[in-house]
């Protein structure tokens, strides 16, 4: 798992915790807490709530008591199954808003110490869940969608228990000047005009599994999946950013069928390299 940009993952650290299937999820309890902290942990004494928005301006459906749907009743365009689990597009509030806790969490990973780590993490995922929302909901000129792994099985849960994963997928015309798609974080300026005679291409970001989900090949059917998506909108070729140092990314990519791009030779500078699906 990893960040790019400020609110952007897109390389995930394989854990080697096991884990157990039926567990909560310790991410689940904290972003409970965090969201709702006068809220009993007792599911049937729980009332729908909202956590408190960073933007109160923009309203949401968030109900951390909400029943998972079946997968029936979803109606996902895409849909995966694989094992105890089954990838598809996310559909409810709740399952963006795991989604971006799950990048918050990853994100501050490394400062588990830092007593304030909590509220940044709060400010973080509110963020990013706003921002995810508005980028899936805007479809002018690029297809966003954010995909999510759930739990199959015949087990009673809420929403929030459900989400073991997640990863991002956008589809689009290059921007004029454009010929990859640029690092996270250090994008260049291009002016906002798409070149529709050039072939659409597929850009994944924000790769995350719950820490005690991983090693039971959540990401890479979250990324097949994703990879399908991209082909069936349009999508000639499919990239992702990865770390250079990041040789369990590095090998999940590969394992996927990703490959080093090759861009005329240039010397990389940045910590980043661009790969690309090769089917």
């Amino acid at each position: 798992i990893l960040a790019f940009s400020s609110f952007r993952k897109d390389e995930p650290v394989i854990s080697t915790n096991s884990g157990k299937e039926e567990m909560i999820a310790h991410s689940v309890n904290v972003a409970r807490k965090a969201s709702i902290p006068s809220v009993s942990s007792n599911i049937s004494n729980r009332t729908p709530v909202t956590p408190t928005p960073l933007h109160p301006a923009e309203p949401s459906d968030l109900r951390f008591n909400r029943l998972r749907p079946s997968i029936e009743k979803s109606d996902c365009k895409y849909t995966r199954y694989f094992g105890r689990y089954v990838a598809r597009e996310a559909i409810m509030d709740e399952e963006y808003w795991i989604a971006a806790w799950l990048r918050a969490e990853d994100h501050y990973e490394d400062q588990s110490g830092d007593r304030y780590v909590e509220s940044f993490k709060r400010k973080f995922a509110s963020q990013e869940f706003h921002a995810l929302k508005k980028r899936c909901g805007r479809q002018v000129g690029e297809k966003y969608t954010c995909f999510v792994a759930v739990k199959n099985d015949d087990v009673t849960r809420t929403v929030v228990n459900s989400v073991v994963g997640t990863v991002d997928l956008c589809v689009r015309h290059p921007l004029h000047g454009e010929t990859y798609p640029a690092e996270p974080g250090n994008t260049p300026f291009y002016s906002r005009i798409y070149q529709p005679d050039q072939p659409k291409f597929g850009y994944l970001t924000n790769v995350c599994v719950a820490k005690y989900a991983r090693r039971q090949g959540i990401a890479s059917n979250m990324l097949l999946l994703a990879i399908d998506a991209a082909r069936l909108d349009g999508a000639e070729s499919i990239y992702i950013h990865v770390h250079k140092d990041n040789l369990p990314a590095r090998r999940l990519y590969d394992h996927v069928g990703f490959k080093m791009v090759d861009m005329d030779g240039a010397r990389q500078s940045s910590d980043l390299c661009l790969l690309s699906f090769n089917s």
